[in-house]
């Protein structure tokens, strides 16, 4: 188990434009002092992923279901009737962001966005990175001078255009 001050836990700012199971994901978390890595090394799944079931950011599968209600102690049938349905992506917070983490990754878009556009580009040819066929990692790197870094892995699916098949507005 970790130390309770490593545990993420849910801001009650946000908690009303969350799906009300995340209260309750959140706080069996912080019971069980369960860290998003150790959740997700339960459930086979990245913690990204895992962190995005608790914000509704990501759809909850049957056995994930199963799993946090074992994990968490929670009623599985309390789970499955409130995480059955589908995601609200991008509605957690107010745009452009004012958490002040938030707004530096929304930064890092805004000065670097056409960069990575023109990179991917070059590399793939016209598309885009898909965000559903999508995987993330974050890593702690400490450098040699002690100095500690955040490493994070964007994975996703590269989409080459024409993205729609041809018959697209006839269905």
């Amino acid at each position: 188990m970790s130390d309770q001050s490593k545990i993420a836990t849910l801001d009650s700012t946000m908690a009303d434009r969350l799906p009300a199971y995340s209260k309750t994901l959140f706080e069996a978390k912080a019971s069980k002092k369960l860290t998003f890595e150790q959740i997700a090394q339960e459930l086979g799944r990245g913690e990204v992923a895992v962190a995005a079931l608790f914000y509704g950011q990501a759809q909850a599968s049957p056995e994930d279901i199963a799993k946090l209600s074992q994990i968490l102690n929670v009623s599985k049938e309390s789970l499955e009737s409130t995480m059955g349905g589908f995601p609200d992506r991008g509605r957690a917070g107010p745009m452009p962001p004012v958490e002040p983490l938030i707004y530096r990754l929304y930064e890092v878009v805004q000065n670097y966005g056409y960069a990575f556009k023109a990179i991917m580009n070059e590399k793939f040819g016209d598309g885009i990175m898909s965000a559903i066929a999508f995987s993330s990692k974050v890593d702690k790197e400490v450098d040699q001078d002690g100095v500690t870094w955040v490493n994070i892995t964007l994975r996703g699916k590269w989409y080459a255009a024409p993205i729609f098949p041809a018959n697209f507005e006839k269905c």
